[in-house]
């Protein structure tokens, strides 16, 4: 490490990685109608299947079947056993937790599990008719953890993973902090029929175009300055040299 004449440290460029600006973290306000209005969904996602899935554990208790048999017994027409049992209220229990807190814990909560049951879905269709199927799936299990799987995803990605959000979103305003403030300064005005990332791109081409009009570059208002006063100092030059 350098120094210079005076004794201070001379540092190298700074690292580009720390000039870029954090994104802030999205936090839920449900006294604002639209987050209450998305938590609201994600509460309703993760408490509907978790209501579904600890019905079916404690239904698959009640019959007394051994923790790995797999052969089963049939729950509500599922294919269940005492393991897939414990799971199943363990997993409610937890989606209801997320019921109770809310906010965007509930959607990440509900995102997460989704992609968790879709992966079980295939790994036990692979891990049918074999003997590591510990939790006795068979097809309707299957196709009900695909079902579970979608109906998460859809309840936790709703109002969150979207290319139409509209400017009063809190996903849309964390991911585009400079966008939203205009917003709020009133430097944009949300447009009918458009939305909030459609807007802010056409507001920043408009910027661009209009900055461009100044230059000296072909087809610019410069150029046609200068080719105006070109041909007028022709012209000029050709009448005083008439008789």
């Amino acid at each position: 490490m350098a120094t210079g004449a005076t004794g201070q440290t001379l540092h190298g460029p700074a690292n580009p990685l720390h000039r870029a600006k954090k994104r802030p973290h999205t936090r839920l306000d449900e006294h604002l109608p639209v987050d209450h209005r998305l938590s609201k969904v994600y509460r309703i996602g993760a408490g509907l299947m978790g209501l579904v899935l600890i019905a079916f554990g404690i239904l698959g208790l009640t019959h007394h079947i051994g923790y790995f048999d797999t052969g089963g017994d049939t729950v509500a027409g599922l294919n269940t056993n005492g393991a897939l049992s414990v799971l199943s209220i363990v997993v409610g229990a937890i989606l209801f937790g997320g019921m109770v807190i809310g906010g965007n814990f509930a959607s990440t909560l509900n995102i997460v599990f989704g992609g968790l049951f879709l992966l079980s879905g295939f790994v036990n269709l692979a891990l049918l008719d074999t003997g590591a199927n510990f939790l006795a799936f068979q097809i309707q299990n299957v196709l009900f953890s695909f079902l579970v799987g979608l109906m998460l995803l859809v309840f936790g990605m709703y109002g969150r993973v979207s290319g139409g959000l509209p400017h009063d979103n809190p996903y849309w305003r964390a991911r585009h902090p400079e966008e939203a403030e205009q917003f709020d300064r009133g430097q944009l005005r949300p447009v009918s029929g458009m939305t909030a990332a459609r807007q802010a791109a056409r507001v920043k081409m408009q910027g661009a175009s209009h900055a461009g009009r100044g230059s000296f570059g072909a087809g610019t208002s410069g150029s046609r300055r200068r080719t105006t006063a070109l041909d007028t100092g022709t012209r000029t030059g050709s009448d005083s040299k008439k008789p």
